[in-house]
Order: C-alpha cells, then sequence, then structure tokens
C-alpha cells in the first residue's frame, strides 16, 4: 500500500518499521499523517504475522510535535464561534460525561493505540522528538536515541499543558522532579541527558541507531510474542496493584502461557541443547 506521509516496511522475521515521512513539518503529527499511522499500528495489532513494532522518523527529525497551523486554525475556529455553552447539568454532575460525548476528550488516538498494542514497541528517536512527539515514543516500550536526538516537552512554550499521557508516564520513568522541570519549561534535552535520567533505554551514536534497534527489533520478533504480550500487560496493571492483586493476575497469566506452544517449544530446545524457535503462540 502506498502512503504519502510514512513509509512502511516488514522484515522477514516479522518487524514492522514506520518511518514519519514529512519533511515540510519535521514529521509533525496531524492530518494524514496521524491517519496512515494509526492504521498501520491497528493493522500490526490485527496481523499476527507482524511481531514487533519499530517507529523512527525521517531525518533530521523524530516528531515535530501536533501540527501548530492546525493548532492556529482551531484558535480562529473558536473566536469565530465565540463563547462556547454552559455546561449542561449532565456534565456538572459526572465531568466523565465529557470523554464518552467528546472523542477529542480521550487525548490523541495514536498514545492509546501504542499503549494498548499486545506487541513489542521501539521508538528510534533520530532527531527532534518534542511535544506530542515525545509522548509517541513514550508511549512505545522502549526507546533508542541517537546522539542527535533531542527531548522536550514543548506543550507548554504555547501555553497548553502535556495531554498526551506524559504527565502519567514521566514520573514512572524520571521521577516526579524532573518530570516538572521539564514539563514546566519545556527544555530540549539530549539523548545522554535522556539516558542519564531514564528516559530512554540507549543512547547510540546517529549511524547507529537503525542497526542497534533492528537487532533488539529481530531478537524480540523471533521470541515468545505471547508470552510478551502477558508481560506487558503485567507491567502495565502492576502500576496500579498492590502485590497481593499482580501476583493473582501474574499466575493467571502463567496458567496461559504454560499452555502455549511456545512453551512446549522452550522446554524441549533446552532438554536438546539447542535453540528455541518460537512461533508467538
Amino acid at each position: 500500500m502506498a502512503f504519502e506521509y510514512i513509509r512502511s516496511e516488514t522484515t522477514e522475521d516479522g518487524v514492522l518499521i514506520l518511518t514519519l515521512n514529512d519533511p515540510a513539518t519535521r514529521n509533525a503529527l496531524g492530518g494524514q499523517l496521524s491517519t496512515e499511522l494509526e492504521g498501520e499500528v491497528d493493522r500490526c495489532g490485527q496481523d499476527p504475522a507482524l511481531r514487533v513494532l519499530v517507529i523512527t522518523g525521517a531525518d533530521p527529525a523524530f516528531c515535530s510535535g501536533a501540527n501548530v497551523r492546525g493548532f492556529n486554525r482551531a484558535v480562529q475556529q473558536r473566536e469565530a464561534q465565540g463563547a462556547p455553552p454552559p455546561p449542561s447539568p449532565w456534565e456538572l454532575l459526572d465531568p466523565a460525561y465529557m470523554a464518552d460525548s467528546h472523542h477529542e476528550a480521550m487525548g490523541p488516538a495514536i498514545v492509546r493505540k501504542l499503549w494498548n498494542l499486545q506487541k513489542p514497541t521501539i521508538a528510534a528517536v533520530n532527531g527532534a522528538a518534542y511535544g506530542l512527539g515525545c509522548g509517541l515514543a513514550l508511549s512505545c516500550d522502549i526507546r533508542i536515541a541517537s546522539e542527535a536526538a533531542r527531548f522536550s516537552e514543548a506543550f507548554v512554550r504555547n501555553g497548553l499543558i502535556p495531554a498526551d499521557g506524559s504527565a502519567w508516564q514521566l514520573p514512572r520513568l524520571i521521577g516526579l522532579s524532573n518530570t516538572l522541570l521539564l514539563q514546566y519549561t519545556g527544555d530540549a534535552i539530549d539523548g545522554q541527558e535522556a539516558f542519564r535520567m531514564g528516559l530512554c533505554s540507549k543512547v547510540v551514536p546517529h549511524e547507529a541507531l537503525m542497526d542497534t534497534t533492528m537487532a533488539l527489533a529481530t531478537r524480540l520478533a523471533q521470541g515468545p510474542t505471547f508470552a510478551m504480550s502477558l508481560i506487558k500487560l503485567l507491567v502495565h496493571k502492576a502500576q496500579q496493584q498492590d502485590l497481593a492483586e499482580h501476583l493473582a493476575q501474574a499466575a493467571r497469566a502463567q496458567e496461559l502461557a504454560r499452555q502455549t506452544e511456545d512453551h512446549k517449544e522452550g522446554v524441549r530446545a533446552f532438554l536438546e541443547k539447542r535453540p528455541p524457535h518460537f512461533i508467538g503462540r
């Protein structure tokens, strides 16, 4: 399938590589680019032959954030429409009504899609990851940064707040103080500082970024991806559970894993002293 704003490639090991490719906006999210990206993420979730997802950007940027031209149009539209009507009694009583009634109140779709994708995801951050672009990277399971990477919670520069989930995700990665520092200032940090804070897992020379990323992606794609899916859910859930709740859910997950072909293959390969051949089920 031909795309206008992304490149989509699949390796023989089942790694889907999506490259944001809109040089005019430095790969800003919005419009057709977002539609193409979200569609391919959905396809990754639905196609069992696709086992790992990698997202990167066409140099020199990873993703410059949301399209600011779209911000300006929205401001103009709101001004033309005048003051919004007062909230209804239902909205006053139940703020969640807004989230159910207005799709935009649910936050960026790409963040939810990546967070809920039942396969490993890796962001290969090759350049600027600003605002929603930083949120895109944070929504992947693993971030590998090049030395040319720049991360910025840039929302405050436009008088906005990080509504892309990063105010929830970042404290779990880098702590409260570092999160507030980045989100209050909007300052950019490079790959080395991001690695020091714990925002990314590795920082490598720019020219080594995709080789490093693909080595990991291929390794994961050859692994027991059904078990990895269970691991991902357990790790997500554990952030809101106490130990007893987590252990109970982990026990149920282990029972599911024991029933897979991959578990049988892993045991046979161990006894036969050979590398396992996992199939993801």
